[in-house]
């Protein structure tokens, strides 16, 4: 592998990692404050269709994006009302909004565009251009440097620079801030936050509806940065996969960007090559393109161990 090839399959982590970073942030923020949100899959799904549909039919990119964030919040409401208020079964509220998600978005796209489930592709303002940083194109004839620079870090869609903007955002939010050490608290000892005179149910319904910004943030990266429009199940287990980046991470920030840089380079190699040779024994690359869902359901699998 020479450097430039190198170069491409770290640029195609970098935006395959975004939409799992910003899920697995959302989760993060679930879970401190002790609500599980296996959801995450049908919040970013739902905000995906909306952000492109609403892109799509104003022309602009923004107010697909809000509509994308709104959507995603109404379901992290369901959720919260259902898991904080009525203190029913976390996992059923989460895995019922995904199936929820999976048909809904389908029934409504054919009924608005009688595409097959799907948005007609978005061009121009309706979707979110690449961003060339200062000095990118000055610099990339420099040796090793300029390339990193140009075809790494710049040339990317805004919400990509958000997603990793995020990670330090949200750690300073939960370890420097008195709403994190609160939110942790309540996540880790209710009864005691709520003797201190604390409001429990405030604090969870906060931790939830950031995550349903964070996850509509996700789902309209995925409709109209990552891609050009909205197709069925264009999640593909993303949210469940970045749960499983967040076990792994440990419920940490910092961790939690590598896991989903990691599961970004896995799912980047299986697109980049077909066949991997390791020197007489080939990796087909169905394997690739199973390895991180095998590696979630590992993960997922492990909760309980």
């Amino acid at each position: 592998m020479d450097f430039a090839t190198l170069l491409q399959v770290l640029d195609s982590t970098v935006r395959l990692a975004t939409p799992l970073l910003l899920a697995c942030l959302a989760g993060l923020f679930s879970e401190r404050s002790g609500i599980f949100d296996i959801g995450l899959e049908g919040k970013m799904l739902v905000a995906a269709f909306f952000s492109a549909a609403i892109a799509y039919t104003s022309g602009s990119v923004w107010l697909g994006l809000l509509a994308g964030i709104a959507s995603s919040m109404v379901f992290s409401a369901i959720h919260g009302l259902a898991s904080i208020t009525f203190r029913g079964n976390q996992l059923i509220s989460g895995v019922a909004l995904n199936f929820l998600a999976a048909g809904l978005t389908v029934l409504i796209a054919q009924d608005w565009f009688q595409q097959g489930g799907r948005t007609p592709s978005l061009i121009g303002g309706a979707r979110f251009e690449s961003i060339t940083l200062p000095f990118a194109e000055t610099l990339q004839n420099v040796p090793v440097l300029g390339p990193i620079y140009y075809e790494l870090i710049s040339g990317h869609s805004i919400l990509v620079y958000v997603a990793f903007l995020a990670v330090p955002v949200t750690w300073w939010i939960l370890f420097r801030t008195r709403f994190g050490l609160r939110l942790r608290a309540v996540g880790e000892n209710p009864a005691a936050v709520d003797t201190a005179g604390v409001s429990v149910i405030g604090l969870r319904f906060a931790a939830v509806a950031i995550a349903g910004v964070l996850c509509g943030i996700a789902g309209a990266y995925l409709a109209t940065g990552l891609q050009a429009g909205f197709v069925k199940d264009m999640t593909a287990g993303r949210g469940y996969i970045a749960l499983a980046a967040l076990i792994f991470a440990k419920w940490r920030p910092w961790y939690a960007l590598s896991a989903c840089l990691l599961f970004g380079l896995l799912q980047a190699v299986a697109l980049r090559y077909q066949n991997i040779d390791l020197g007489g024994f080939v990796i087909p690359v169905q394997f690739m393109d199973a390895l991180p869902y095998i590696l979630t359901v590992v993960i997922l699998s492990l909760i309980h161990i």
